[in-house]
């Protein structure tokens, strides 16, 4: 350790998944981030985990060797910000960290910026990677993930929300390990969840976790070859394709963009879809733009995406200029008639099986 580095202590904060008992993804990446950071910085480690079934979900980062502490109990199952904060809070003064690392969730990132302040610490969200060679510091994007900017804190403790899919995930077997209940006063609160509504599995769009990326652009709602426009069959098209594919669903601004101008749009889609520079930057494997020029306000969203092919019927369009690793020069309609041929005989392959 060089001269005026801090000794860090690292307490992993996590959360258990709504639908179950298990850790997400997400959680997993977060854990290898610490253990390979914890080896390097000769740190001490510990693991905190929320929610209603903390203490199995502590089994599978038993073989971390860590110390792992738990806040169980049926009020901390679904977020809320007073019950996940004073949780947090609780696990924090029990560990005493100087450094934190969780998962950038919408739940820790709503909940955590307030538990540093009352920690009178520091936190920075959206993180990409953190790196302890010359001191420990850490690298997010900035200007709609333009300009890379690396930062380096002397505040402690120090929170720091990881995004996902930015590292492989911590694999290891279960081992004896020490896991300890922390005990937490519930406050008050006039919030009672009563219930969760939402549509089914197969209706959810965007689905994080999918190996795929399915992009539609304004071009499924234009004019097609035989003067007519076929808004209709393009959402039959593509609700089929997600649906068989188990695929993500992302947008163009210009395809979300057009309910506001009167125009044939796709019932199911909406801002929250968009990717791109004014919109979200997903991390799949793959992803497949149809019927979008590949701008480049549209394609700083694909930055994260590993292996990327497009079908446009424009043989100079956007991706055509080294932004795709493959472009398909065709008719999108009928390159997703022809896809959907080939999974529906897959599928019915494997049920036979």
């Amino acid at each position: 350790m060089s001269k005026g580095q801090v000794m860090e202590n690292i307490l992993i904060l996590l959360h258990v998944e709504e639908a179950g008992n298990s850790l997400s993804r997400s959680a997993f990446e977060v854990v290898a981030a610490a253990v390979e950071l914890s080896k390097n910085l000769n740190a001490s480690l510990t693991i905190g985990i929320i929610g209603d079934g903390a203490s199995e979900a502590a089994e599978s980062v038993s073989g971390t060797g860590a110390h792992i502490l738990t806040v169980n109990g049926s009020e901390f199952s679904l977020p809320r910000y007073a019950s996940d904060a004073a949780a947090a809070e609780a696990l924090c003064k029990k560990a005493e960290p100087t450094l934190v690392l969780a998962p950038a969730t919408s739940r820790f990132n709503r909940v955590l910026p307030g538990v540093a302040h009352r920690l009178q610490g520091c936190v920075d969200t959206h993180i990409t990677a953190i790196d302890s060679t010359q001191g420990l510091s850490v690298t997010r994007w900035f200007y709609k993930q333009r300009i890379e900017g690396q930062l380096q804190r002397s505040a402690r403790p120090w929170f720091v929300l990881l995004e996902a899919g930015i590292r492989p995930e911590w694999r290891g077997a279960p081992a004896p390990t020490n896991v300890q209940a922390v005990e937490v006063i519930v406050p008050s609160s006039r919030t009672r969840v009563v219930g969760v509504r939402a549509p089914r599995l197969d209706e959810q769009t965007i689905r994080p976790d999918a190996k795929l990326l399915f992009v539609a652009g304004a071009g499924w709602t234009k004019k097609q070859a035989d003067g007519q426009v076929h808004a209709k069959d393009a959402q039959r098209l593509i609700r089929d394709i997600l649906r068989l594919s188990g695929a993500s669903l992302g947008s163009s601004k210009s395809l979300v963009d057009q309910s506001t101008d009167q125009q044939s749009v796709l019932s199911f889609m909406s801002h929250l879809n968009q990717v791109g520079q004014t919109g979200s930057t997903p991390r799949h494997p793959k992803g497949l733009s149809t019927c979008c020029h590949g701008e480049e306000p549209h394609v700083v969203g694909w930055r994260f995406i590993n292996e990327r092919r497009a079908i446009n019927l424009d043989p100079n369009c956007g991706w055509a200029r080294g932004k795709a690793d493959v472009l398909y020069v065709a008719d999108a309609f009928q390159v997703v008639e022809k896809l959907l041929a080939i999974l529906a005989e897959k599928t019915m392959a494997t049920a036979v099986r």
